[in-house]
């Protein structure tokens, strides 16, 4: 099996989940400035769930160095993924929510269905390996 989508694949969402991570610790006051959305009453609510995409990122990035032996990963990356698009639909659809929040929910919904790919391709590869006696 071709493992290079898959690396690709972690890479990008390591970057994204780093990236964004970043933006909202470094600059959260400019985000919401800019995005003219009410920051919270104090930025330890942004900076924490920030540090957390940052550690997700480095999980990406890890599993993209060796696909197969961090497969367990990828279940993590998708409870993130799931996690998150699932709240912003949810409010979204029930309550509202800034439009801040709903293109990253639109990409994590990507992100998650191209991980669970990734996953269940990395599953058959570890089963016809088994079966050959690898």
């Amino acid at each position: 099996m071709n493992l290079a989508w898959i690396k690709v694949l972690l890479a990008v969402c390591g970057l994204y989940d780093g990236l964004i991570g970043l933006a909202f610790l470094f600059a959260a006051p400019a985000v919401f400035r800019t995005s003219g959305v009410v920051p919270p009453s104090h930025f330890g609510y942004v900076q924490f769930p920030a540090l957390l995409l940052i550690l997700f990122g480095i999980m990406f990035l890890r599993a993209a160095a060796d696909p197969m032996a961090r497969r367990e990963f990828l279940v993590y990356g998708m409870g993130l993924k799931v996690s998150y698009f699932g709240l912003v639909f949810w409010y979204r659809f029930h309550g509202g929510i800034p439009a801040l929040w709903v293109p990253f929910a639109y990409a994590d919904l990507i992100f998650f269905l191209l991980l669970y790919l990734a996953w269940r391709a990395l599953a058959q590869q570890r089963k016809r390996e088994r079966q050959v006696g690898f």
